[in-house]
């Protein structure tokens, strides 16, 4: 069986979404990290979408990178949406007092998509409101 190196960071309708769909390491989060804060660089991405429904284990220094990921790119003027956690993992972080502070999250990917739509379009009538004297 093939070692994954890198998750792949797919760009869609504005947004750069993240499925993770393997077992996550310290090792391939920290290169999770890197991969994504340079894809925001580069992009002019306004969202973020980490698709967490093939992760069947979150500990807490996944969960903890995690949020600092969604910390990062809110610096960089990115919101994100975590899509896809299943309950005995929500539970779970609760359980452990951690929270992803800076992140909503999204029942399904579907919902994440229409979420970050939805913000864009209320900044979008902000800006217009504050432009009209």
């Amino acid at each position: 069986m093939a070692k994954i190196n890198r998750i792949p960071i797919i760009r869609l309708y504005g947004n750069l979404i993240v499925s993770i769909q393997v077992s996550l390491s310290d090792k391939l989060v920290n290169q999770l990290k890197d991969d994504i804060t340079e894809a925001v660089e580069r992009s002019d991405a306004q969202g973020l979408i980490i698709d967490v429904s093939g992760v069947d284990v979150m500990d807490s220094y996944i969960s903890r990178a995690l949020r600092d990921i969604g910390v990062i790119v809110r610096l960089m003027g990115v919101s994100t949406v975590i899509s896809g956690m299943h309950p005995i993992i929500a539970m779970t972080l609760v359980q452990m007092g951690l929270d992803l502070k800076g992140m909503r999250s999204a029942l399904n990917l579907e919902s994440a998509i229409e979420m970050l739509a939805e913000t864009r379009r209320v900044e979008t009538e902000m800006a217009l409101e504050a432009a009209v004297p």
